[in-house]
């Protein structure tokens, strides 16, 4: 039985021991092929550089020699470095470091005129003697020309009386006729506040023509501190010398500012000169002749005076009060005579303190022999003669 199934004996050992021979070395080939190392395949890249954005210097002739390289330099020739500057001499107890001085200025118009209002000419320097805070102060330029004007008209218009607007209006008229072609001039009015007419113009019809606008107003105040406020404000940021015509009654009934206030402001305004025509005399008169003043106390009228004298007087200038209408033309005629022949003065404070304090001037005229200066007409006779310049001028403040 199991012979059958083997197929006999003798052949069974022979044919198991190829299969088993077989299998054995099939299984060592491939022990032997896992355990072996790969075969490398060849490396044909080039190692990376260090610096992947790192070229080559360029030759000495300057540039690549083939199409690849870094760009072109011109080779520069070799030359010596230049010579340190020569440091400065060192002087003996002198500082490592420069000193800067801001020397304050200070300009002030002077007009010399006789008691009549008549401008005396050919003064020189040495006529004139300065002092601030009673110190003399020594002259750094002095001269006399007929420099253009640059005004402000501020006119008081108000619904008060009828004469009151004549007068104002007239005075404007008046002072606008006598205007030349280099004059610069604004037109503003005011009666519960200041209204520009006219900014600064050449022109004299368009200053007429602010005039021409004018109509009868719709209040009854006059805010004269509040309106004159406003207008140094705006004048100060105009460099060179500046005037306010001021036509106006000199009453204030409604401002928000006090008569303290106002000057303070025409002390700190720089370069300014007010000129104040006093209006409504002609009305004022009539009614004080019949008892009547329209409620307005003769108090009230002084004190409206006093205030346009004050301004005029603090600034170098001069207050008129016309008691008619024929006046006027000639009075604007001093005014502009005036301001067209001032003296104009320089000097270097011998107080060079950037305080903010308020200094106090005088003008005087004086001899060669350094006694007063005396001056005579053409029969000989001596003249007396009024010196107008500003009382005093604030000085600058560190901070500014």
């Amino acid at each position: 039985m199991f012979s059958g199934v083997f197929g006999g004996e003798s052949r069974a050992p022979s044919a198991f021991r190829k299969h088993l021979t077989l299998l054995v070395f099939t299984l060592l080939w491939m022990v032997a092929a896992a355990f072996a190392p790969p075969a490398r395949a060849q490396d044909t890249s080039s190692p990376a550089p260090s610096n992947p954005n790192k070229q080559d210097a360029p030759p000495e002739a300057g540039g690549p020699q083939n199409d690849v390289g870094p760009y072109v330099i011109p080779k520069k020739k070799e030359e010596p470095p230049p010579p340190a500057p020569e440091k400065p001499k060192k002087i003996e107890n002198m500082p490592d470091y420069s000193i800067h001085v801001d020397v304050p200025l200070v300009n002030l118009d002077v007009l010399v005129t006789s008691k009549d209002g008549q401008t005396i000419p050919g003064l020189k320097a040495e006529n004139f003697r300065i002092l601030e805070d009673g110190t003399p102060q020594k002259i750094a330029s002095f001269n006399q020309t007929e420099a253009p004007i640059t005004a402000v008209l501020l006119v008081e218009y108000a619904a008060t009386n009828l004469r009151y607007m004549y007068d104002a209006l007239n005075a404007s008229y008046t002072f606008a006729s006598g205007l030349k072609k280099n004059d610069w001039v604004a037109v503003v009015s005011y009666d519960m506040k200041p209204q520009i007419l006219v900014d600064f113009t050449q022109d004299k019809s368009a200053i007429m023509g602010a005039l021409n606008m004018l109509r009868i107003p719709g209040f009854s105040e006059r805010n004269l501190f509040d309106a004159l406020f406003d207008s140094l404000d705006r004048v100060d940021r105009i460099d060179g010398k500046k005037y306010i015509i001021l036509v106006s009654s000199g009453r204030d009934t409604f401002s928000r500012l006090n008569l303290d206030q106002i000057i303070k402001k025409i002390k700190i305004t720089k370069d300014v000169t007010i000129y104040a025509i006093s209006i409504g005399w002609q009305y004022r008169e009539a009614m004080e002749a019949r008892g009547y003043a329209g409620g307005i106390t003769q108090v009230d009228w002084a004190q409206a005076d006093n205030q346009l004298n004050t301004f005029a007087k603090m600034t170098g200038g001069r207050a008129y009060f016309p008691r008619f209408e024929g006046e006027l033309p000639e009075l604007f005629h001093d005014i502009a005579t005036d301001i067209r022949n001032q003296y104009s003065i320089t000097y270097h404070p011998t107080n060079t303190k950037l305080d903010g304090t308020y200094r106090k001037l005088k003008v005087e005229l004086q001899a060669p022999d350094g006694g007063p200066l005396k001056i005579r007409d053409q029969k000989g006779k001596e003249v007396k003669v009024i010196v107008y310049a500003r009382e005093g001028y604030t000085a600058k403040h560190q901070v500014e």
